[in-house]
Formats: C-alpha cells, sequence, structure tokens
C-alpha cells in the first residue's frame, strides 16, 4: 500500500521484501537455486516492482502492463485522499492484482498488490488470477470508513482444471490508506467462507463461522454450534481398523450457502475422521446418498458420497451438478478416490445404487443381478 509521497521509499523496500520472499520460500529451500538463477528472480522482482511504481496516472496503468478491470471500477471516499476511483487491474506478465486509486484528476494517489489473491503460489511473482467476481463497500467495523470486501476468481494450479476457485479479501480503511488483517483473511479462505460478499459479512459483521465445523472434537460441539444431522442417512457402522462409529452427514447453514460436511463419531461422541465431499462446490443443493461398503475388494468398508451442488458460472449464473466423493479405508485412515473419477463421471439420473456397482466394477467385483 503506497501513498504518493512515500513511492520511491516503499517500492525499494517492497521490492526487496518481494524477492526475500520468492528467494526463501519453502519452494526454493528444496532445491538448490544457482547463482543465475537468483539473478533472474532478483532482476524480476525488480523490474515488476519498478513498473508498479511507475504508474502515476491512470494512463500509465495499461502503458506499464497492466490491464484496467473495466466492470470493476468504481468510485469511493477515502479518508486519507477523499472523493477516488479505484481501479482494480491485473499485470499482464505474473496475473497478479493490483488496485490503483486516482484522483479525479487522474493522478494515481494509492496503489496495493499486497492481496490474500497474489499469494496463492507462495513464493513466487507469477500467480493465478483470473478476475474480479465481486467487490463491495462498506463499513465493517464502525469506525465510519468505507472498507473493501473482495473476492477473486483463480484458476487450479493442477491437473484437476476445471471450475475456477474464489478468494476473499478485506481491506480496512485507515488515516492512511488502508491496511489488511492476514488473520481474517486466512481463516476467510482456509474455512471456505468465500463464496459471497454475504458470506464474508456474515463472518466480519454478524460472527457466524464454518471455523467449527473443521475443528470441532464431539459431536455435541458441533450441533450446538448448528451443524444439522441427517439423520435418515446416520446410521452404526463397524469399520475393521476404526471399530463401531456412527456416520454422521450433515448440513450448517451460513449466509445464502449450505455447507456439507460427514464425519464418523464413537461410542463416547468423539470425532475420529471428517470428511468434505463439496470440494470446491460452493453449495450442497440436495444430498442424494451415502453408503459404506467394500468398493475396492480389500475387505475393509469404504465410504460413498453422492450429491448435487451449485456453484457460480463465470456469467453469475447458478451452475448444478451432480458429483460423487468416494474414501477408501486402509490401516492409515481413509484415502479419496482419484482413479475413477478419472473415467467415470456421475450424471443428473445417477443414483447411489449405480455409483457403488460402478465402483465396485472398476475394481474387479463381479455385477450384482
Amino acid at each position: 500500500m503506497i501513498p504518493l509521497k512515500y513511492r520511491s521509499f516503499y517500492a525499494r523496500a517492497a521490492a526487496g521484501l518481494l524477492c526475500l520472499s520468492v528467494l526463501f520460500s519453502p519452494w526454493y529451500g528444496r532445491f538448490t537455486v544457482h547463482a543465475a538463477e537468483e539473478q533472474d528472480i532478483l532482476s524480476a522482482c525488480h523490474a515488476y516492482q519498478k513498473r508498479l511504481s511507475s504508474v502515476k496516472k491512470e494512463a500509465d496503468i495499461a502503458a506499464y502492463g497492466f490491464d484496467i478491470i473495466e466492470n470493476q471500477v468504481f468510485s469511493m471516499t477515502v479518508k486519507a485522499f477523499g472523493d477516488v476511483s479505484m481501479i482494480p487491474a491485473l499485470d499482464r506478465t505474473y496475473h497478479r492484482l493490483v488496485l490503483f486509486f486516482t484522483d479525479e484528476d487522474g493522478n494515481t494517489v494509492y496503489s496495493t498488490d499486497q492481496l490474500e489473491t497474489n499469494n496463492q503460489v507462495r513464493g513466487e511473482l507469477r500467480q493465478l488470477n483470473q478476475g474480479i467476481s465481486a467487490v463491495s463497500f462498506q463499513d465493517l467495523n464502525g469506525d465510519d470508513k468505507m472498507d473493501i470486501l473482495l473476492i477473486t476468481s483463480c484458476e487450479k494450479n493442477d491437473s484437476a482444471a476445471g471450475k475456477a476457485y474464489k478468494v476473499g479479501d478485506v481491506l480496512f480503511q485507515n488515516e492512511h490508506g488502508f491496511y489488511r488483517d492476514w488473520r481474517l483473511s486466512d481463516k476467510i479462505n482456509r474455512f471456505g467462507m468465500n463464496k459471497s460478499i454475504r458470506f464474508i459479512e456474515s463472518f466480519l459483521v454478524d460472527g457466524y463461522s464454518t471455523e467449527f465445523l473443521y475443528t470441532a472434537s464431539t459431536l455435541d460441539e458441533l450441533k450446538e454450534h448448528g451443524f444439522a444431522v441427517a439423520e435418515e442417512l446416520s446410521s452404526w457402522r463397524t469399520f475393521e481398523k476404526l471399530g463401531s462409529l456412527l456416520v454422521v452427514p450433515g448440513t450448517y447453514r451460513m449466509a445464502e450457502y449450505t455447507v456439507f460436511m460427514v464425519y464418523l463419531v464413537n461410542e463416547q461422541g468423539y470425532i475420529v475422521w471428517s470428511f468434505q465431499p463439496m470440494g470446491d462446490y460452493e453449495n450442497l443443493y440436495a444430498l442424494k446418498g451415502v453408503a459404506c461398503r467394500d468398493i475396492d475388494g480389500d475387505g475393509m468398508k469404504d465410504l460413498a458420497v453422492l450429491a448435487r451442488y451449485s456453484y457460480e458460472g463465470k456469467d453469475g449464473e447458478m451452475i448444478l451438478e451432480n458429483d460423487y466423493s468416494i474414501y477408501y479405508q486402509k490401516t492409515g485412515g481413509f484415502y479419496p478416490d482419484t482413479e475413477l473419477r478419472k473415467q467415470y463421471q456421475s450424471k443428473d439420473d445417477s443414483t447411489m445404487e449405480e455409483l457403488v456397482e460402478t465402483a465396485r466394477a472398476y475394481w474387479g467385483w463381479r455385477q450384482e443381478s
């Protein structure tokens, strides 16, 4: 975050810190980095920071390699600078998102690329940003200053490419510009509260949170926080490595979204395992079934889940999709299926019986008549 009068100093400092974070990140620590490679990284960091700090006017944004996201340009009032335009832009080379703030004369009075969305690939200049999904301006902490809620869209950085995923962030306004509380941004994204502006607002303003779904140690604790058990699908099962356990599928409603989880609970009420079948989906639309059967033929019960989920498309439309998850029981616990998914995709009319039989056939079981 760079006020105009400190731009030169902060540009040099930011360049140094960015380069250090790249050079000494865990990724690089696992490999031998040659001197020439180190120099290339340093040069790239300095060149990027030089371009960023060279943007003095709105007209400079494109000239220095940043593409303005035209449909996300908004006016707002910032205490330190008065009425400004917030202009988000993507760096053409490294896909980093930058927020530029310009006054009525087009002068850049403030800018920042210190955003959670620019930390998706730790220690790297190049990021995964595709654009902005949503932005909102509201006073979140009651100090009479407009803060910024931001949701970006990022592409997946692995072989599971497909739907983009969302990254939520919040910038609080202060006397000098904006600041981020990385702890809040971490929770917003680590616990899946980045689906919509309303979702983030429900966490920051109303005090609701999905964190308990991942940290609770007992079933009673889940229920105390509002977890609704799907009683019709909950039952006791004997798992060969873990003993007699209660299979507990259920949901938690926050903002306009339904979050779906499955737990295995022992006779004392303690959670011994949890599953997150939703993955990157945003909302549970309908739960179609939960089954516990030996699927891969090793004599141990596995867990299969079939559900209908919804997520937001590129144009803001709601997309419904059937999907399944299979978790194989092994000596060390449960492991998600990755092989069957390469060959079998569920359809809108798929049933749990069809899923189980297809999965068992894949592993060599004879089809049941």
